[in-house]
């Protein structure tokens, strides 16, 4: 199984190979890592063996199985058509085809069922969409959803390493690159993404628009708030949901501790509840301060975390490839 990772040296990409790495049916696969010109010659290890990172063109003449997109927009609208035509199956990170009505927006748990031989390409959802939709899920189909409000602590991480510098400068005491119009260190942005003429951001539409889509519930009233956090690692998420029938708590626990992907830690007694830090590398989505909204009837808020490099993105491709391999949907040339 050839399979290709474009953006490979990237923080995603990275991460791509540290989730495959874990997983025994990857264990012999030919990893093709690709990146931009600047970035061919380098070497990479992966499962204890040395690749070398080359360029798209030279990637797309190998003939991948599979390929892992996280280079951005421009890089998976000019190639992923190209890889699709060639019989390769593209699971793509950036935002290019997620709302193209032809192409399934995948979160594995929720909708592997529109896999098929013909989707050649699929897109993997925005990092915070994931989570809110994988806590969400379970409960829909038990009580129906009627509304949702939510409101997102993500990291810097987020926006990739420009981000991150940013954070480690300003905590020590340099000022050099801006990846924000203000500081972040000891700070809190309601911007995530660019404003649009709503007065939303980018980053707010896309968990309206990608969580309908994913969930099939295309009016779904769901409005959203974007908050960049001086964090490193993890998103987190207050969600507050009104169902269209009535829940017991104890029902709502249950839903979500036996569903696929979220791990519950809810235990106010002991301060046990979802943390970015305890979220690091794990690629579950954690929930927990679960309490039933007093201020209307039918009515729940829970507080939702997850790395948002690894559930968000690296984990969420990886396991749709799975997906595609388990259901023999591609296979080797």
């Amino acid at each position: 199984m050839k399979i290709a990772i474009a953006g490979a040296t990237g923080l995603v990409g990275r991460e791509m190979q540290k989730v495959m790495e874990e997983i025994p049916a990857f264990a012999d696969i030919e990893l093709i890592p690709a990146a931009s010109a600047r970035s061919a010659g380098a070497k990479i290890r992966f499962s204890g063996k040395e690749f070398t990172v080359v360029s798209m063109d030279d990637c797309l003449a190998q003939k991948p199985d599979i390929a892992l997109f996280s280079a951005g927009s421009s890089v998976s609208l000019q190639w992923a058509p190209r890889f699709a035509e060639a019989g390769c199956f593209v699971i793509d990170n950036s935002s290019a085809w997620r709302m193209d009505k032809e192409i399934p927006l995948l979160v594995p748990e929720i909708n592997a069922h529109e896999l098929s031989r013909d989707t050649k390409i699929i897109a993997n959802p925005n990092c915070s969409t994931i989570q809110l939709v994988l806590a969400l899920a379970p409960l829909h189909k038990a009580f129906g959803l009627k509304r949702v409000v939510v409101s997102t602590y993500q990291s810097v991480s987020g926006s990739g390493v420009k981000g991150m510098q940013q954070l480690e400068d300003e905590e020590s005491g340099k000022f050099g690159y801006q990846a924000y119009p203000h500081k972040i260190h000891r700070n809190l942005l309601p911007h995530g993404g660019d404003f649009l003429e709503n007065g939303y951001t980018t980053e707010e539409m896309k968990l309206v628009n990608e969580s309908r889509k994913i969930l099939s519930i295309p009016d779904l009233p769901l409005t959203a708030t974007v908050v960049r956090a001086p964090v490193t690692g993890g998103h987190s998420e207050s969600v507050n949901v009104e169902f269209e029938q009535e829940f017991k708590m104890e029902d709502v626990r249950n839903l979500l501790s036996g569903f696929e992907g979220i791990s519950v830690v809810d235990d106010p007694a002991k301060n046990r509840y979802p943390m970015p830090l305890d979220a690091r590398s794990k690629n579950d989505v954690f929930v927990g301060r679960l309490r039933r909204d007093e201020s209307q009837p039918k009515s729940l808020n829970m507080w939702v975390v997850a790395d948002n490099l690894r559930k968000g993105a690296a984990t969420n491709a990886v396991q749709i490839a799975m997906k595609l391999i388990e259901n023999k949907i591609v296979w080797p040339k």
